[in-house]
């Protein structure tokens, strides 16, 4: 069952059980991907559609940060909500220790690179890990080890 198919899916369900939540927020998710497939003039593959999701996820994230330096609480809890309704579609990113462990390997073959090499070490570390693990997170584990 692709993504798409378990996204239709779980509508049905959720419209079944009334859970207004994960009705709008997948509702809003199939928009999306059907505004992606539009613009790429056909059916994305799974891969594109996890990139999609992540882009989602990355904006409610965006929102989130917005929301709670303007203290909106009744928006922040609907947006903490559909983030919660958009996790559960993503594959589980790696935590510190597991991409700590991929960038030491790294630093380890490139031959010890000091600070300088900063964009080497990122470039070799994020091509590995696409899509397994938080941009954000890599960076701050290759500053730590290239200190």
């Amino acid at each position: 069952m692709s993504l798409k198919d378990k996204l239709q899916d779980d509508l049905k369900t959720a419209m079944r059980n009334k859970d207004d939540v994960r009705k709008a927020t997948l509702r809003y998710t199939l928009a999306e991907l059907k505004n992606a497939e539009i613009a790429k003039r056909g059916e994305l593959d799974d891969a594109e559609m996890q990139t999609l999701l992540r882009t989602l996820v990355k904006r409610r994230q965006e929102t989130i940060d917005e929301l709670e330096k303007a203290e909106r609480a009744e928006m922040l809890a609907e947006e903490k909500a559909q983030l919660d309704v958009l996790e559960t579609y993503l594959p589980q990113m790696m935590g510190r220790e597991q991409v700590m462990e991929v960038t030491r390997g790294v630093i380890d073959s490139l031959g010890q690179p000091g600070p300088q090499q900063f964009g080497q070490v990122m470039k070799t570390v994020m091509a590995e890990l696409k899509g397994k693990a938080d941009g954000k997170l890599v960076s701050e584990v290759v500053r730590d080890l290239l200190k």
